[in-house]
């Protein structure tokens, strides 16, 4: 390289300097060449050659050069030496670069990092970046992840803080591993508040009542949302001692937890959400299944039903149900257990709600018995807490610990494999990491704070799968993706386990290790009464560029809207890295790509293009290209190796039945799951809510024998029309996916992290 060049600095678009790097601009040739299916690194080297003659003979003396000057000068060259069609490639990827930059700046975030997205820079600005009063942003990327390093690194030893605060930092521009949305926004703030989920107790006194909507309120203003269990609350209609009264029961109450909420919007337009949970044997199990027929009532809710192994075997073997009366245990009805699961399949397939936890599965691993059992979960159901504990949660991005296999494929060309050494490090540095978001998070409930630090879980868990199988070469439905899930989470579970005890050695355990499993389990000292989650990732998957937590691609190709209606074509690059190699061997004609591009823009999908040979049509495959099954083994596959649980949405095409879904339950039961989400696709986009009109067949409805389901059929509920398919804060559309719905635009969601 010329030694004059050395010297110089380049000035970035967003007007940052760096050193002048020549490998930067072989890269920028070789990768309009690979846009044309070229691959000869060795000539867009040489090519670079020529570029940096000509601007040693032009810039040698000056001290700065901008990245527009240096394109210019490649344009140039290329045209000069004879790759007009790399020239041109190279013209209209500086076009969008420009286009995306001008945009930028109209959001207002300077990219110091280098590698954003725009739609991640626009949800850094709206959900974690620092403002000033006037809610203009403050900080860069860059300097949220050294806030949030620093902050975290100041729970080591004093002599050993900025190493630590280094290597944190790393660990997040390296697009390795980020911690959930709270601890981004909160860390090193004021606030302080780096837990993203909370459990609450609540029991049957009207003091008890409203005393966990006063808390959930306080929780929910520092950015928490709250799991509640309402299973001893007693019945609608029971009798009140001391009052001339009647109980108003489990439903009436959840309209005061979803008004309360009303009223909260949380940071970065984060709605402030409720999970409640019931168990199957409460007098009142009926009315909870059905209480959100019509999607507009209660948002704020997400509900599910606490289901044991003894009810499910019942339900399989149409067995008689005792409901219990909680307040005083004795039994008020006697109904065939197969008609609640019929019963709760019909309304899950009607708008998706209520969800299941299998409450024994939970309990059966709960580390801490001795503290009492678990009864409910946090907002997506991937977390058991006990009464005020929460959890600090982070995702380990898979695509960035991925390194080129040895061997590529004739039809899919290059191929990854699994570096399990950099994924080591970067598990040990991220439990490190979340063990510190404990001792760092201020919590502004006293109870809240003595039982998290007293049992200091963590949730580890990862995003990017549905992109690493690609890159692998492996469908989402075959069995080897399942077997290789269940050997990188083992993988990732046993390093978090043994790190923790490392920890447990040089930091402390946990206050209630005695009497912890861990203890049970020989361990003589452990840090964190929990390891692994697997939790929604939708923002933080938007800014590291991967696909949501262990999902499938949503889809292959979307439009996204950007700054006031200016839309920019989405196609997922794995794909178009692969149509690429497919017009190289001269398996289709560069005309078929073209056309594969145009349709997957309008349809998501490529299963129905039959000139693709059968393994690409395998490998990019969709949500909605899935069975229930493949969905649900794969949830399976997971939940063995994860200490929590695991956040999933099944999605099911619109002519899903019924009693599909009651399958669905049943196979997540069989399977190990500790609990379900079902979806089932257009189920709630904007369609007239009045159940007596469905058009669903008289095939698809169960009978319970218990004239439950003609009663629903006949309730007047108002003509409303909602859709929750289009997002509130800038009008995208939603993707219903890890439990909960996301916009892959600006990040807003009920549940994202």
């Amino acid at each position: 390289m010329n030694q004059q060049l050395q010297r110089l600095k380049v000035i970035k678009k967003s007007g940052q300097k760096q050193d002048y790097q020549r490998d930067q601009i072989k890269l920028s040739i070789f990768a309009a060449a690979a846009e044309l299916g070229g691959k000869d690194l060795k000539l867009a080297e040489t090519l670079a050659k020529e570029v940096e003659k000509m601007l040693a003979a032009g810039f040698a003396d000056k001290r700065t050069i901008t990245t527009e000057q240096i394109g210019d000068i490649v344009e140039i060259v290329l045209i000069k030496k004879g790759h007009a069609k790399t020239a041109k490639q190279y013209i209209l990827s500086r076009a969008a670069r420009r286009k995306v930059a001008d945009l930028a700046k109209q959001i207002g975030v300077i990219d110091d990092v280098g590698s954003f997205k725009l739609n991640a820079l626009l949800v850094m600005k709206k959900k974690y970046l620092l403002k000033d009063d006037e809610g203009e942003v403050i900080e860069t990327p860059k300097q949220m992840f050294i806030r949030v390093a620093k902050n975290l690194a100041k729970f080591e030893t004093k002599n050993q803080r900025r190493k630590w605060q280094d290597a944190f930092v790393n660990l997040m521009l390296d697009n390795r591993f980020l911690p959930a949305g709270r601890t981004l926004t909160n860390a090193g703030t004021a606030d302080g508040q780096l837990a993203s989920c909370f459990v609450l107790p609540i029991d049957d006194s009207v003091v008890d009542i409203f005393q966990a909507i006063k808390e959930s309120a306080i929780l929910k203003k520092h950015g928490g949302s709250t799991g509640l269990s309402f299973s001893k609350i007693r019945p609608k209609g029971d009798y009140v001692a001391g009052s001339s009264g009647r109980a108003c029961g489990p439903v009436s109450i959840m309209k005061l937890f979803n008004d309360s909420s009303d009223i909260l919007v949380q940071h970065g337009q984060r709605r402030a959400g409720n999970m409640v949970v019931l168990n199957v044997a409460h007098p009142d199990i009926l009315e909870f299944i059905t209480s959100k027929e019509d999607p507009s009532v209660l948002p704020h809710i997400n509900f599910s039903i606490a289901v044991t192994s003894k009810f499910m075997k019942a339900a399989l073997n149409d067995k008689d149900w005792r409901l219990i009366n909680p307040k005083n245990g004795k039994v008020s009805a006697v109904i065939r257990a197969r008609s609640i699961l019929e019963l709760t399949a019909t309304a899950a397939w009607r708008n998706g709600d209520p969800g299941m936890i299998f409450i024994d599965e939970i309990n059966k691993y709960n580390p801490t018995p001795h503290l009492g059992p678990i009864e409910t979960v946090n907002l997506c159901g991937e977390q058991p807490l006990l009464p005020y504990e929460a959890c600090n949660l982070g995702s380990i991005n898979l695509t960035a610990h991925l390194k080129k296999d040895t061997k590529s494929d004739p039809v899919l060309g290059d191929l990854w494999q699994v570096d399990w050494q950099k994924l080591e490090e970067t598990v040990r540095l991220a439990v490190r990491m979340l063990d510190n978001t404990v001792s760092a998070s201020k919590f502004p409930l006293p109870q809240v704070n003595k039982i998290v630090k007293g049992n200091r879980k963590i949730g580890l868990g990862i995003l990017g799968w549905g992109d690493v199988l690609i890159k692998l070469g492996l469908s989402y439905k075959d069995k080897r993706a399942r077997q290789l899930a269940a050997k990188i989470m083992k993988f990732i579970q046993q390093t978090a386990w043994q790190t923790s005890a490392d920890l447990g050695q040089e930091k402390g355990s946990f206050p209630n290790f005695e009497g912890s499993i861990w203890q049970k389990r020989g361990y003589k000292a452990f840090r964190n009464a929990t390891l692994t989650t697997i939790a929604p990732t939708g923002s933080i998957a938007i800014l590291t560029g991967a696909s949501y937590g262990i999902e499938p691609l949503f889809a292959l190709s979307f439009f996204k809207e950007v700054m006031g209606g200016v839309r920019l074509p989405e196609i997922n690059k794995d794909l178009f890295r692969v149509l690429q190699h497919l017009v190289t061997v001269q398996k289709i004609s560069r005309e078929q790509m073209e056309s594969v591009k145009d349709y997957i823009l309008k349809h998501g999908s490529i299963q129905n293009l039959d000139f693709l040979p059968k393994k690409v049509r395998g490998i990019f495959i969709t949500s909605m290209d899935l069975s229930y099954k493949d969905h649900i083994l794969m949830q399976s596959a997971f939940q063995k190796y994860v200490d929590n649980a695991v956040s999933k949405t099944i999605n099911m095409p619109h002519s899903a039945t019924v009693q599909d879904v009651m399958e669905a339950f049943l196979l997540a039961w069989k399977t190990g799951c500790k609990g379900i989400t079902v979806y089932r696709d257009g189920s709630r986009d904007q369609q007239v809510l009045n159940v007596g009109n469905q058009s669903q067949t008289q095939s698809q409805q169960p009978k319970t024998g218990l004239g439950i389901l003609d009663s629903i059929k006949n309730m007047s509920l108002s003509n409303q029309v909602a859709d929750s398919n289009i997002c509130p804060s800038c009008g995208s559309k939603m993707q219903k996916t890890e439990g909960c719905a996301i916009c892959p635009m600006c990040g807003f969601s009920v549940c994202s992290l």
